[in-house]
């Protein structure tokens, strides 16, 4: 063939991107980029002068345009009522969203403030206090807040997540099965919810230590990439099934678990209803994520995606429902 050879997933030039963003947000021409992370979007570390920002770059035919637009319109309502988030920043011509036109096509990329403070999976019962309050105080403002976005449903957590699973995985037999019972399982709790009896509005559903940093006297969060409509509670469950998996020491885990309950409730009330969704909510989620990965896989460094990591995430399933004492048949 002639020409330019296709391509499905470019990385930009750090050092190009860094010029591009200082000449459209009038930084300083001092301006340095560096790459933070590449996986399921390019992530780039900005350096202008004493101020540090965010770039993301979003790989081809992930978000349309108008997803981005509602991402960017529910952090910039969440800033002005709540803070606690990284949020967008508009560039000289006021505009949030900048149209790249890499070798595969048009990529979107948009800035975000940097958030203050540190990551860490290894935080103390008090930290963990303080994030259940900081999301108890975001979902207050996102209550009954509706994107045009996805809407976390049976249909979108379970039925398509399975099915691609399962084309996907085709040799791990044992473990497609589990998650075939399980979602038929988690279908029929689902479809038992009193929804009058549930908080729904603008989830974030991808809240753990990776997506929050910590200071002495707050939490930040960022990464709304997955931001949708759902049940509230599915932030609550999420947080609790990762802060299980990192913790080995169940006591451990309990004593931060009820913490952060705890400080969620000292702002606003989790229902009845929500509580005993609580264990069941974050296995449905994990089961959609486990798709996102399949559907993801070209995009993304994927050495990872094995017969063994799907072991080792059903593993993690399996873990969290002896803990919850949760039988499926």
């Amino acid at each position: 063939m002639t020409g330019k050879f296709p391509v499905i997933n470019s990385t930009l030039s750090p050092d190009k991107l860094g010029k591009y963003i200082q000449q459209k947000y009038g930084l300083s021409e001092k301006t340095e980029c560096k790459i933070l992370r590449l996986a399921m979007n390019h992530v780039y570390l900005i350096h202008s002068g004493a101020e540090k920002y965010v770039f993301r770059v979003y790989t081809h035919h992930w978000r349309t345009k108008l997803e981005i637009e509602e991402e960017i319109k529910l952090l910039t309502h969440v800033k002005k009522a709540v803070g606690q988030v990284a949020f967008p920043i508009a560039d000289t011509s006021n505009q949030f969203i900048q149209e790249i036109d890499a070798p595969e096509g048009i990529r979107f990329g948009v800035l975000f403030s940097y958030a203050k403070g540190l990551k860490t999976a290894k935080f103390s019962e008090e930290t963990s206090f303080m994030i259940g309050r900081a999301l108890a105080e975001i979902h207050q403002s996102t209550e009954n807040f509706e994107l045009k976005r996805i809407s976390y449903n049976i249909q979108n957590l379970l039925k398509y997540p399975v099915l691609k699973a399962k084309e996907f995985y085709g040799k791990n037999k044992n473990e497609i099965e589990f998650l075939e019972i399980l979602s038929a399982f988690l279908m029929q709790k689902m479809e038992s919810i009193d929804p009058h009896k549930m908080r729904c509005g603008a989830v974030h559903l991808d809240v753990w230590f990776d997506n929050l940093h910590i200071d002495e006297k707050e939490v930040t969060f960022f990464d709304f990439d997955f931001c949708g409509n759902g049940y509230l509670c599915f932030d609550i469950s999420y947080f609790l099934f990762q802060l299980l998996a990192t913790h080995l020491d169940e006591e451990e885990y309990k004593t931060k678990a009820d913490a952060f309950l705890n400080g969620y409730e000292t702002v606003t009330e989790i229902s009845n209803e929500e509580k005993k969704f609580l264990p069941y909510a974050c296995l449905a989620i994990m089961t959609y994520y486990i798709s996102v990965q399949c559907d993801r896989f070209e995009y993304w460094t994927n050495i990872f995606l094995n017969e063994d990591h799907l072991k080792r995430m059903v593993g993690n399933l399996k873990r969290w429902m002896a803990y919850y004492k949760i039988q499926i048949g």
